[in-house]
Formats: structure tokens, sequence, C-alpha cells
């Protein structure tokens, strides 16, 4: 009887100890993970979770946006501008692409931060391709449709048409607003390094 209750006082302090062990062990993995976590994972991650709340940002010239996120790709994301009393503006005019490298800090409630901090599963092929393309990608995009773009950069707002986009800057047909690229219409050129953007709004 006594080794009896021996034997599983043993197995009891076993079992509690094999507990404890797997226990520090998850702790030092998830430890592990955030610590290899980049910025750009907890923005996927509030991306992937479908929020429909915006992100409030501040930029590298000192301001603040609120962005309801749709898509990251690779140094980029792109969304729509929240306009306090902007509500009945169209969604192409909020319509913005972000260069990840003007981000400078994202205020984040409670949840936000429990979200931004899940692990982000493997994404399906089709998400795979978008996250892989880059900025000047996108702008191309732009370029090829003759969009009328607003480049924020860290002291003045460009508007126009972008005629060119190479690796490292675009070219802008300065151009009013409402009116198509027309040579009669340009007031002038300008020639923007990519790292000099801080919002391209569409």
């Amino acid at each position: 009887m006594r080794w009896e209750n021996l034997f599983d006082d043993l197995e009891g302090q076993w079992e509690t100890a094999r507990l404890a062990e797997e226990r520090d062990q998850r702790a030092e993995e998830e430890r592990v993970r955030v610590a290899r976590t980049v910025m750009r994972d907890r923005l996927r991650a509030l991306t992937a979770s479908g929020q429909a709340r915006a992100l409030r940002l501040s930029l590298s010239d000192g301001t603040w946006i609120d962005l309801r996120a749709k898509v990251l790709g690779r140094d980029w994301m792109s969304g729509d501008l929240v306009v306090p009393g902007e509500e009945e503006a169209s969604r192409e005019e909020r319509a913005c692409i972000l260069p990840l490298a003007s981000i400078h800090a994202i205020a984040l409630d409670r949840e936000q931060v429990r979200s931004s901090l899940a692990p982000v599963s493997e994404l399906p092929p089709e998400r795979g391709i978008v996250d892989r393309i880059g900025l000047p990608f996108v702008l191309r995009d732009l370029c090829r449709r003759r969009a009328r773009v607003e480049l924020r950069l860290q002291d003045t707002v460009v508007g126009g048409t972008l005629d060119r986009v190479a690796r490292d800057h675009v070219d802008v047909a300065v151009h009013e607003a409402g009116l198509p690229r027309r040579e009669s219409a340009v007031s002038g050129y300008r020639l923007v390094p990519l790292a000099g953007i801080v919002l391209v709004r569409v």
C-alpha cells in the first residue's frame, strides 16, 4: 500500500515537472518568435485580421493619418484614407499608397496590439505574389493607366501624371486636378526620388 502511494506521488511529481517544462518551452518559443518579428509582419497580421478599423499612422513628414489598410506589398501598403467630414467622398478620392519606409509610428489599442502579434499563416499563392510586388511596380501600373496622383513629400505636394517610373525615382508631369495630361496643361516636370515620397494619393 505504501509503495503504491509512493509511486503515485512520484508519478504526480513527474507529470507536474513535465507540464512545467512544456509550458516553459512554449513560452521560450513565443519569445523567440516575437524577437524575430519585424514591423511588416505585424502590419500583415493587422491587415490579415480583416479589421474594418483604421490604423492611426505617424508619417515621416510629421503628420498623422487614419488608414483603412487593404493590401500589403513588399515595401508599401494601400488602403483608404479616413478623413473626418469626408464621408460622402468617393473611394477613388480617398485611395492611397503608402511606402512602409514613411511610417514612423503606429498608434494601436490593446486589441490591435494583440492582433498584430498573432502568428500569420502562409499566404495563399495569389496573395504571395502581391507580397513580393515592390513600390516601383505599383507606380508603373498607375503610370500605364495615366492616373492623376498627388505625391506628398516632406514639405510639399506634387500633383500630376506619372510619365516614367525608374528604379529609384519617378518623373511627374505637373498639371491641375481635373485636367487630362495634355502638353498644353502641363505646367512643369518634377523628378522625385522614391525615398522622398511620404504618401501617394490616387
